[in-house]
């Protein structure tokens, strides 16, 4: 995947956790943390996945609805 593509994932990604009513503001800060930390150090997305799925079960059905599921 494209360093481009990468990021745009992950602005996606990071936007619905924002207006996201699933998630508390703790799993929101952390969640966002996370997905900037990512996009600055351009680290594998895959891991970023497992991350975020640890925090809540709300990024399962998200990484469907975006399309970025296996």
């Amino acid at each position: 995947m494209s360093a481009h593509k990468h990021k745009e994932h992950l602005q996606k990604i990071k936007d619905a956790v924002v207006k996201s009513d699933k998630l508390d503001e703790n799993q929101k800060s952390d969640s966002v943390k996370r997905i900037e930390e990512w996009i600055e150090e351009d680290k594998a997305f895959g891991t970023l996945k497992e991350e975020l799925l640890n925090i809540s079960e709300f990024f399962e059905v998200l990484f469907a609805e975006l399309g970025l599921s296996k």
